[in-house]
C-alpha cells in the first residue's frame, strides 16, 4: 500500500527526480520536498562547465521551472534544512521549526566538498565548488581581466573548472597529490590523454605534489599556494576539488545504518522500511560490482533510482502482481565535457585487468573496452557517443564480448549490438565513487 504522505530531504537531482517519478506514476499523496539552499533545486553538471564561462544562463540551469512543483502539487520548502528527524513519530523538524509528517521518508541528502586541511584555508579568494552560490562567486571573480587561479585537485571537477578557466583566458595550475589525474576513475591512457590536452591549452598540471599551506596578503586574500618542499606558486584565487563526502548526518543521527554514505539494500529502503536513500548519499548492492556496496555520484545514478524509489513507493514496480517492487539495476554511465573532448564512461572499470583502445586516441576520437578476466565491465569513449550508447545497452543485457574480439581489424560495435543477449556482467569490484 503507497503511503499517505512522501517527505524528501535534499532538493538536488535525486529529489527533484523523486517527487517528479512519483507524480508520474500517479502517487495521489502529499509529496513534500525540502530543500536548504535557496532559490531552488539547480541542475549541477553546468556548473563547473558552461556555467563558469557564460554559455549556460543563470535560467536555464533550473531542474524544473518554478511553477512545475506547483503544477504537480509538490511542495517544495526550499531555503530550509531538516535537523532532525523522529523514526517514532514519523516526522522530520526544519530549521525554521516546522515539523512535517511523513508515511514514507526518502533521504536524498548528498554530498558535502572535502576541505584543504592546511593553513589559509579559509582564505578570501580560497573556494569549492558544489553549489550555485559557489558557481555564482566564482563565476563574478573570473568574470575579468585574466587572473592566476590554482585548481587543487584533478578530479572531474577540477579540470573542468581548468578547462573553463582556460577558455576564458585565465593562467590555470591544476595540483594533484596522486601520481596521475583520475586516478580512481579513468583508465591511466584515458586519463593520460586528457592530461595531455590540457597541457596543450597551456594548463600547468603538476601531480604527485601535495599542498602545504595557502599564503594571504595584508587583507587576508589568497595570493600564493605553497607545495610540499617549500616550493610557491602565485595564485589570485585557488578552487578547492578534492572529492566530497557523503552528508549522512541527519542519518547517523536518527541511528541508521551508515558506511560511506546511508547502507540501503537492492531496492534502496534504509534499516528502517520506512526510509529510503537516493543518489550521492546512497550505498547500494549493485549486480555491476558484484552485488557489493558501491556508492556512485552521478546525475544517472540520481535520476535511476528516483524513479526505482517511486516504482517502490507506488506499489508493485516490477508489474509481476506480488506487490514488490524491482531491485535497482540500472547500468552506471558517466560523462564529462573538457575543451572539445566529451567524454563518456558506461559501466565501472576500477577493476579492470585488461584494456582494448579502439579509433585514434591522437585524434581525440576512441574508446577504452576494460575487461576483468575477459568479460566487459566498462567503455570509457571520447568523441564516439554511438560507442557509448551501445555499450551501455550491451552492459544492461550482457554480452560475450573478448578482447581478442574488439582486436580485430574492422571491428564494429554496431555489429555486436544485433547479438542476442547473454547473461549480465558480474565483476569483483568492491567500491568505486565517481563524480561528474
Amino acid at each position: 500500500m503507497a503511503p499517505h504522505a512522501v517527505v524528501i530531504v535534499g532538493a538536488g537531482q535525486a529529489g527533484v527526480e523523486t517527487a517528479a517519478a512519483l507524480r508520474a506514476r500517479g502517487f495521489q499523496g502529499r509529496v513534500t520536498l525540502i530543500g536548504g539552499e535557496p532559490p531552488g533545486p539547480c541542475h549541477r553538471p553546468p556548473l563547473s562547465k558552461g556555467y563558469l564561462t557564460g554559455d549556460v544562463p543563470a535560467a536555464d540551469i533550473a531542474l524544473r521551472p518554478a511553477e512545475f512543483f506547483a503544477a504537480q502539487d509538490i511542495d517544495l520548502l526550499a531555503g530550509d534544512r531538516v535537523v532532525s528527524i523522529d523514526r517514532e513519530r514519523h516526522t522530520v523538524t526544519l530549521d525554521s521549526g516546522l515539523r512535517v509528517p511523513y508515511g514514507a521518508l526518502v533521504l536524498a541528502t548528498g554530498c558535502r566538498p572535502r576541505t584543504l586541511p592546511v593553513p589559509g584555508a579559509s582564505l578570501d579568494g580560497v573556494s569549492t565548488l558544489r553549489g550555485l552560490a559557489d558557481a555564482e562567486d566564482l563565476r563574478r571573480r573570473l568574470d575579468g581581466p585574466p587572473r592566476r587561479l590554482v585548481v587543487v585537485g584533478a578530479g572531474f571537477i577540477g579540470l573542468e573548472v581548468a578547462a573553463s578557466a582556460r577558455g576564458l583566458g585565465h593562467e590555470v595550475t591544476v595540483v594533484e597529490a596522486q601520481a596521475r589525474a583520475l586516478a580512481r576513475a579513468l583508465t591511466p591512457g584515458m586519463a593520460d590523454r586528457l592530461v595531455s590536452e590540457h597541457r596543450a591549452r597551456g594548463v600547468r598540471v603538476l601531480l604527485n605534489q601535495e599542498i602545504a599551506a595557502l599564503h594571504g596578503d595584508d587583507e587576508d586574500r589568497v595570493h600564493s599556494v605553497e607545495l610540499n618542499g617549500g616550493r610557491r606558486i602565485d595564485a589570485d584565487l585557488v578552487v578547492v576539488g578534492v572529492g566530497v563526502l557523503p552528508d549522512t548526518a541527519l542519518a547517523t543521527a536518527a541511528e541508521l545504518l551508515v558506511g560511506d554514505g546511508v547502507v540501503v539494500d537492492e531496492r534502496l529502503r534504509t534499516s528502517d522500511p520506512d526510509v529510503y536513500a537516493v543518489g550521492d548519499c546512497a550505498r547500494f548492492p549493485s549486480p555491476h560490482a558484484g552485488g557489493r556496496h558501491i556508492r556512485l555520484e552521478s546525475v544517472q545514478n540520481a535520476t535511476d533510482q528516483a524513479k526505482c524509489v517511486a516504482a517502490a513507493l507506488c506499489g508493485d514496480g516490477d508489474g509481476d502482481g506480488d506487490g514488490e517492487s524491482a531491485p535497482y539495476t540500472a547500468v552506471p554511465w558517466f560523462w564529462s565535457e573538457q575543451y572539445a573532448l566529451r567524454l563518456q564512461i558506461a559501466g565501472l572499470t576500477a577493476d579492470h585487468d585488461e584494456t582494448v583502445t579502439v579509433g585514434d586516441r591522437d585524434s581525440g576520437r576512441f574508446s577504452v573496452f576494460c575487461f576483468r578476466e575477459g568479460r566487459l565491465i566498462g567503455v570509457e569513449s571520447v568523441n564516439r557517443p554511438a560507442d557509448h550508447g551501445i555499450a551501455r545497452r550491451l552492459l544492461a543485457t550482457g554480452t560475450d564480448l573478448s578482447p581478442d574480439t574488439v582486436r580485430q581489424p574492422g571491428f564494429d560495435l554496431k555489429n555486436l549490438a544485433r547479438r542476442p543477449a547473454a547473461s549480465t556482467p558480474r565483476t569483483s569490484v568492491e567500491r568505486q565513487t565517481v563524480h561528474v
